[in-house]
């Protein structure tokens, strides 16, 4: 259950790093609707391994539907997209068999699953199986688009920096000394009517960080003014409301986020999410052997991001599109 999202808009993503293929089967599609695959396409590209600050490693990501569509549209079975992996080098993670890489999930699934996991390329914990979820996310960014609402994310800072030339000068600089550095990417959902949501454990705020989540790099996610709100004063942190020329109600102000008691208040929804440095590192590290039952070092090999942040744009996306559409879908009933 663990690698499923969503109560009516629900989707199960499968697969590994290193499989014959990982992909996504979603549920709740409405029948009839024609997926714009180019759109889709070029959404994926953003996500797609390769480029200059990113891993060596070339896939495609081209999702190839094998069921739920008839004539290009959805036609109420469930949909199902693979995407093969056609270049992985397996060899280059035997020695995680027993030892472990910092960071990673390498120790707590050796814990959890013994020998029997796949660690090739971090198996399921892989940063790989967000391409998955871009296509579940991508679909429900086109369905959002269709009721007014739209999802854009941003860069807001790589290792500190505001400043776009600067924050890639310092993933050169740090990949050049074999190292690594994160950042926080700010998410903004437009469009969405008051009223979308629910109190307590099914809010708008919970649904959106538990998707958020499922990006292996997320370490933290803050809503409107965050944790900067617990160094103002009331006065200062409230939004007052008023009415617009239309009579609409709005806010003047958003340290809110758009979001009041797990339910949508009318104004934007803007979040941030921290992205740890990515932990496949070439400089030494600490490490145990635990077939030896010893200290160890160890240096990552591997093709792997200086940076995962600039990819990691379109999953934040994707995420906060699928935990919105399946509530709207849910005030709906």
């Amino acid at each position: 259950m663990s690698n499923s999202f969503g109560k009516l808009f629900h989707f199960s993503i499968f697969g590994q790093s290193h499989a014959p293929a990982i992909g996504v089967t979603i549920e709740g599609l409405p029948s009839g609707f024609e997926i714009d695959m180019e759109k889709l396409t070029a959404f994926l590209a953003r996500r797609a391994p390769g480029g200059r600050y990113a891993t060596s490693r070339k896939e495609a990501d081209a999702p190839e539907f094998i069921s739920g569509l008839a004539k290009g549209k959805t036609c109420g079975a469930p949909l199902t997209a693979i995407i093969k992996n056609t270049n992985t080098r397996s060899s280059d993670y035997e020695y995680m068999r027993h030892i472990p890489r910092p960071g990673h999930a390498d120790y707590t699934a050796m814990v959890k699953y013994g020998d029997s996991r796949d660690y090739s390329g971090g198996g399921q914990f892989s940063g790989r199986l967000t391409a998955p979820l871009c296509i579940a996310g991508g679909i429900a960014m086109q369905l959002l688009e269709k009721r007014g609402v739209s999802v854009s994310a941003r860069i807001l800072s790589i290792g500190g920096e505001r400043d776009e030339e600067k924050m890639f000068e310092l993933i050169d600089r740090v990949r050049a000394e074999g190292d690594s550095v994160g950042g926080v990417i700010e998410c903004v959902v437009s469009g969405l009517c008051p009223g979308v949501g629910e109190p307590m454990f099914d809010g708008l705020e919970n649904r959106i960080a538990q998707a958020v989540f499922a990006v292996p790099a997320v370490k933290g996610v803050e809503f409107g003014a965050g944790f900067e709100s617990a160094n103002m004063r009331g006065s200062e942190c409230n939004d007052p409301f008023y009415l617009d020329e239309t009579g609409k109600v709005l806010t003047d102000g958003n340290n809110h986020g758009g979001i009041l008691g797990g339910i949508s208040s009318g104004m934007p929804i803007v979040f941030r999410a921290a992205i740890k440095p990515t932990p496949s590192i070439a400089r030494e590290q600490r490490s145990v052997n635990t077939e030896k039952a010893e200290n160890c070092t160890l240096s990552v090999r591997g093709r792997h991001d200086p940076c995962i942040v600039p990819r990691a744009v379109p999953c934040i996306e994707a995420a906060a599109a699928a935990a919105v559409y399946d509530l709207i879908l849910e005030s709906e009933r």
